[in-house]
């Protein structure tokens, strides 16, 4: 089996988030919630299945054409870095040696994710600083998701610079690592801020848009897969393998569509 494309998925939490803990505003909300034994079967099917899960660096090289996109291709990605995914989810990512990529919020580390409260939803702990560079060393990688959790096309030039330069410096001050990779928070963004994630020196961003990525993506607008709080093995494997469709077309720079076709002829995908 061969793919041209790299299915990029997209979590938030992992815990205990059974039927009878998903109750009132909770159920709104189902793509920031996955209950850890099914996040755990669907480790395992990809474990099973002959799935090579990549990191994002990994995917930025195939997208280019540095390497073969291998088959049944797919990234793991965590938005806000909650602390629970270091009691759920590290665990089974460890158990079969997956990589991973947590996207964090750098004016908040150690603090709870207090927008849950505007629509009254209890507000769970994010990641300390010193659990983040305890799980970096244990090879997770970490993305910046802005200082402050805001829909950056709703920003002004000035705040939208802030978000992503200051939260870059701020995470690699803490990582001690440089920062390449970034996440819109709730898929917010326009061409200014794709603009600005360029200039502050990314490499990829992630978006919301449901879609594998491919080498004819820009590398700043990539498509990822929520997996929501129903989805059993049935539902994982419809978003894997089904759901391709985005909602709108992708953003793409100018300057990098000049590039892409050259870029997708290169990246041949191989069995690896």
């Amino acid at each position: 089996m061969t793919s041209s494309g790299i299915n990029i998925l997209m979590y938030h939490q992992v815990g205990d988030f059974r039927q009878r803990n998903m109750r009132g505003p909770r159920r709104a909300h189902p793509s920031t919630y996955c209950d850890h034994r099914r996040f755990a079967a669907q480790m395992a099917w990809l474990a099973r299945h002959g799935y090579t899960v990549l990191g994002m660096d990994a995917v930025l090289a195939c997208l280019r054409g540095e390497r073969p996109i291998p088959p049944r291709a797919v990234a793991l990605t965590f938005d806000d870095g909650y602390e629970n995914f270091y009691e759920y989810a590290w665990p089974e990512l460890e158990r079969h040696g997956f990589p991973a990529t947590v996207y964090l919020i750098a004016d908040m580390l150690g603090h709870p994710a207090r927008w849950f409260a505007a629509d009254g939803r209890d507000t769970p702990p994010l990641m300390s600083a010193a659990r983040i560079r305890c799980l970096h060393r244990n090879g997770i990688g970490f993305g910046s998701h802005t200082a402050g959790h805001v829909k950056l096309a709703q920003q002004s030039e000035a705040v939208i610079h802030d978000e992503v330069h200051r939260s870059k410096a701020v995470l690699e001050d803490v990582l001690g690592a440089p920062v390449h990779h970034f996440c819109y928070p709730y898929g917010s963004h326009d061409l200014r801020v794709v603009n600005a994630v360029a200039a502050a020196g990314y490499l990829t961003a992630t978006t919301c848009s449901r879609a594998p990525a491919t080498p004819g993506d820009d590398p700043l607008t990539l498509p990822r897969k929520a997996v929501a709080y129903g989805d059993n093995l049935i539902g994982f494997l419809w978003r894997l393998h089904v759901k391709n469709t985005p909602r709108k077309p992708p953003l793409r720079r100018a300057d990098f569509s000049l590039n892409a076709a050259a870029a997708a002829a290169s990246a041949v995908p191989t069995r690896p």
